[in-house]
């Protein structure tokens, strides 16, 4: 189908996804405000996974519009896939990623990416979700109301009070209150830390085996935080993000911001410190240890990714150890980098 011309007004789709558990049962929904919704349901599936499928259900269901489509999502990593182009590269390397691996949830992404090239004209815009905005609270109330009844439905306009009470039970099962076990994972930013995936896969193994309502908490900065993230959605650990500021990948390069959205959207939950990026470096660099403090408040045990030199993480790691005491502390070592070396 041809593109219609850009000023032809967007039909808007809001769309979402939800899960318990993650893995575990899920739903998808999308509404168009006043017009049509839908929602449907999957037995063991990610956050992730709801989320592609709901707007890939949503153009599936509406491809007899000759308009302009406006997907809003609250999933970053849903919108950012499309805003900054990340699936040309997929395509061009045959569906593997930078890391050179099989690009997740292909199954769901070669449908949708292929109906947004055949339509030529759907955009994509991210709201922030649980802010307020009415359309993206209708498609979350149905998503987990899908999720939780494990069925769907659809309509045009009214929705009903179902949707509500589900979310609203769903929302009091992950409750900041729950006895989870918080094992915060900390470290170095700005090198590679590869040589310590082992011994972390390891250590929370370890503790997830003695401990059934252990959580990882990271703030899922580039290196160890990143890589925690991605050791415990191997364990099958669920992942507590916690962002000193909104959109902190907004400068990293391109590799590092997909495998941060991809984190932050397997997250369980996700928690963000200020409402609105610092304007300087050193308001950045405020915010962050505004951050290491609440990770420190919180935590039950830590892990740090350390070579035992580096200045900022030796801080943390003395502030864990002081909050925590030194049996609850893990060093995961690392080797000093040579300064002679450069790198």
């Amino acid at each position: 189908m041809p593109a219609v011309p850009s000023s032809s007004p967007p039909v808007v789709i809001y769309t979402d996804g939800a899960c318990s558990g993650n893995p575990g049962p899920g739903g998808w929904a999308w509404a168009i405000p006043g017009g049509a919704f839908a929602s449907g349901a999957a037995a063991h599936t990610t956050n992730q996974r709801m989320e592609i499928q709901a707007a890939l259900e949503a153009l599936q269901a509406n491809g007899s519009l000759e308009e302009p489509v406006e997907i809003v999502s609250d999933s970053t990593y849903v919108v950012h896939c499309f805003r900054d182009r990340w699936w040309e590269g997929w395509l061009r390397k045959g569906w593997v990623n930078s890391q050179r691996k099989p690009v997740a949830n292909r199954d769901l992404w070669e449908p949708l990416v292929a109906l947004v090239q055949e339509r030529g004209n759907v955009t994509f815009r991210w709201v922030k979700g649980h802010s307020g905005d009415p359309m993206n609270d209708l498609v979350d109330r149905l998503a987990v109301e899908a999720g939780i009844a494990q069925k769907g439905r659809q309509g045009i306009g009214s929705v009903g009070r179902g949707a509500d009470r589900a979310a609203a039970a769903s929302r009091a099962a992950v409750a900041p209150g729950d006895p989870h076990h918080e094992l915060v994972v900390v470290g170095h930013a700005d090198r590679d830390v590869s040589a310590a995936q082992a011994a972390l896969a390891i250590a929370v193994a370890d503790r997830a085996a003695q401990i059934p309502e252990l959580r990882v908490v990271t703030g899922l900065r580039r290196g160890a935080e990143l890589l925690a993230a991605t050791v415990a959605e191997g364990e099958g650990v669920p992942v507590l993000a916690v962002l000193p500021f909104p959109e902190p990948d907004r400068d990293w390069p391109d590799d590092d911001r997909e495998s941060f959205r991809a984190a932050l959207d397997e997250a369980e939950r996700f928690v963000v410190l200020a409402d609105e990026r610092p304007a300087t470096a050193q308001g950045a660099t405020a915010a962050l240890r505004r951050r290491d403090a609440w990770l420190a408040d919180h935590a039950d045990e830590a892990l740090v990714v350390w070579d035992g030199v580096e200045d900022r993480v030796g801080r943390l790691h003395r502030t864990l150890v002081e909050r925590l005491g030194a049996a609850k502390v893990t060093v995961i070592p690392l080797d000093p980098l040579d300064p002679r070396s450069g790198a």
